[in-house]
């Protein structure tokens, strides 16, 4: 299975490390979405300073996702600090998709209720350059995704 995730700004190389350890099922979807070219292009469309950055939604909107199953929830005790990826959802735990957000800072109010899949290694100043806003007037967005 991959071990890393980067995702391409305009601005940089973002290094995510995948944690298969934490949430396998949500690791392969996001391996698998990348695969077939699925985040190329996509936008953060949700970007609040002091929190996260949101991104994975296919119309830009944070409304939609892939045509994939939704997966079913994998939180564990994994901390939602500064570089923790996890994944988006609805008010119904087992919704999450496609989308998902990096933190910026600690948002610990989130753990056990959102599922951790993986944290910035590398690049982490790409995602704090990121256009804020919801949505951001000019969104910053995901030139080319990889799995290696």
């Amino acid at each position: 299975m991959a071990e890393y995730l980067t995702l391409t700004l305009d601005s940089g190389d973002v290094k995510i490390k995948l944690r298969p350890d934490l949430a396998p099922g949500h690791v392969e979807r996001i391996t698998e979405l990348v695969g077939e070219g699925f985040y190329d292009g996509v936008k953060f469309h949700r970007v609040i300073p002091g929190f996260m950055a949101q991104g994975g939604c296919p119309d830009g909107t944070g409304m939609g996702g892939s045509s994939k199953p939704d997966l079913q929830a994998e939180f564990s005790d994994e901390p939602h600090v500064r570089g923790v990826c996890s994944m988006a959802r609805t008010s119904f735990p087992h919704s999450a998709n496609s989308q998902f957000f990096i933190c910026f800072d600690d948002a610990r109010f989130l753990d056990k209720q959102y599922t951790v899949w993986g944290v910035v290694e590398e690049g982490m100043e790409h995602i704090d350059a990121l256009p804020k806003g919801e949505p951001p007037r000019e969104p910053g967005k995901i030139v080319k995704a990889t799995v290696s």
